[in-house]
């Protein structure tokens, strides 16, 4: 009877120490409402302790989404800082409306609370760097290293021991590059400024006899044969084996690893905005339009005014534009030419082009025109901060010369975005121009996070209005 020997599975890597760092957070958030009540000599009643739970859980949500407990990659502590904040902020608002809408006759000491409200954050906080600090200053100083070499001298081998070089606090030393193409005493390949350490049999050498402790295989990923020959060999060793597939031949969009009942599966291109990203999205739209429709709103009946006396035709003008997942969506626009094209065949505005109205060339060098595209927002079709919508007869033109193109269409077109307040406006007579704003675009995409709407937003009124291509 033959035995079939399982292969096993991936899984996602999961330490108890950030299961621990969890708890200990949850604790400061329970202890620093405990220690605000009594400070002020208030009993604490069951109705704190629920209170204290519902922050947790709350709280546990948004840091989940916010990485908070992932594993630290170095990012900067005051990254993290910020999204502890953050995550805070939006516990303490969806605990304030919880207790409005639901009208409860429950009262809490105020100045307790409001003792409470900077005190826990700051103590998580202050918990975490100390943390980051006490790891720092021990694998500086030679305690909890280990050592690592990487077998494949090619451009991602050299990324990734620039990566781990440049986060000396997470103990990593490394001992070289090996690679199968060269020969022992054979110093004439190099990655980089360094020269390869040597071949396999040198590095199998290595991890046999315990010399160094970690192995990242960084070979392409059509090399699965040799790679599948190495780990094999590895295996007879104590040695850990990573394997870094070189995934950056793609264009990588929010690109992450999941698994489908144990199977690995690596995604590539995918939506910043899912789940509770979408929510955030979509309150963010909400408020930035609560804040702007109301200092807008006289202007935008003045120029709507102006248009109806100085030119014929409608006020709006309306067009059929491509939205989020690719959908047509209609975009409202002040009509700033004599023309509403919007067919298969859409023309852009040139330099003194006899189309536009001289109202219209005003509205258009300020981007008055697009005031009337936060109803879309407020509709949902838009957001204030993505992707310029383009008329679906540039899009597709363009599709079929920019690779990547539609990705661009995995959020919602903005009103203002990342190209606009890097200088990318107006007329794309070239595809080079129109590849300007497609990488603007995808890097938003890539790196999108609230801070980065907000500062969108400030570089638009400072700068993003105007420009000399706006015509």
């Amino acid at each position: 009877m033959s035995h079939s020997r399982s292969k096993g599975l991936i899984r996602p890597l999961y330490s108890q120490l950030q299961g621990l760092k969890r708890a200990v957070d949850h604790v400061l958030i329970f202890s620093s409402l405990w220690l605000s009540v009594v400070i002020f000599a208030e009993p604490f009643t069951q109705e704190y302790a629920l209170l204290a739970l519902l922050a947790i859980i709350v709280f546990s949500m948004f840091a989940e989404n916010q990485e908070i407990y992932h594993v630290w990659r170095g990012a900067p502590m005051f990254d993290e800082a910020v999204r502890i904040l953050f995550c805070w902020g939006g516990t303490v608002l969806l605990l304030v409306c919880t207790v409005y809408f639901s009208q409860s006759e429950v009262s809490f000491f105020s100045p307790a609370l409001e003792l409470w409200l900077p005190l826990a954050p700051l103590w998580i906080i202050l918990l975490h760097s100390i943390r980051r600090a006490c790891l720092s200053y021990f694998r500086l100083h030679g305690f909890n290293t280990r050592t690592y070499a990487i077998l494949g001298a090619n451009h991602l081998g050299l990324r990734l021991q620039t990566a781990l070089h440049d986060m000396p606090w997470l103990g990593y030393r490394f001992v070289g590059f090996y690679d199968e193409r060269t020969q022992l005493g054979d110093g004439r390949l190099q990655i980089g400024e360094q020269a390869v350490a040597g071949n396999f049999k040198d590095l199998l050498a290595l991890a046999r006899s315990g010399e160094v402790d970690h192995i990242y295989i960084t070979l392409p990923m059509r090399a699965e044969q040799r790679i599948i020959q190495f780990v094999q060999e590895l295996a007879d060793s104590t040695v850990s084996v990573h394997v870094a597939p070189d995934f950056f031949v793609f264009n990588l969009i929010q690109s992450k690893v999941s698994n489908v009942q144990g199977i690995p599966v690596v995604t590539l291109f995918d939506t910043p905005f899912n789940q509770m990203n979408a929510l955030t999205k979509r309150v963010e739209d909400l408020a930035l339009c609560a804040l702007i429709l109301p200092v807008i709103a006289l202007p935008m009946l003045v120029i709507a005014a102006a248009i109806k006396l100085t030119s014929p035709g409608p006020v709006i003008f309306r067009q059929m534009r491509y939205g989020i997942k690719g959908e047509q969506i209609e975009v409202w626009k002040f009509r700033s030419m004599t023309v509403c094209e919007n067919g298969d065949s859409v023309r852009q505005a040139t330099v003194n082009d006899r189309r536009v109205t001289p109202l219209g060339a005003f509205l258009r060098r300020t981007s008055l025109d697009e005031l009337p595209q936060f109803l879309n927002v407020l509709r949902g079709d838009m957001s204030v901060v993505g992707p310029r919508p383009h008329a679906v007869a540039h899009n597709e033109f363009y599709r079929k010369q920019i690779q990547g193109y539609m990705l661009r269409h995995k959020v919602k077109p903005g009103i203002t975005g990342l190209a606009q307040v890097n200088g990318c406006r107006g007329e794309t007579e070239t595809v080079d121009k129109m590849e300007a704003r497609i990488h603007y675009d995808l890097e938003y995409i890539r790196h999108w996070s609230l801070g980065l709407d907000v500062k969108i937003v400030f570089q638009t009124i400072f700068k993003g209005f105007t420009g000399e291509q706006a015509y």
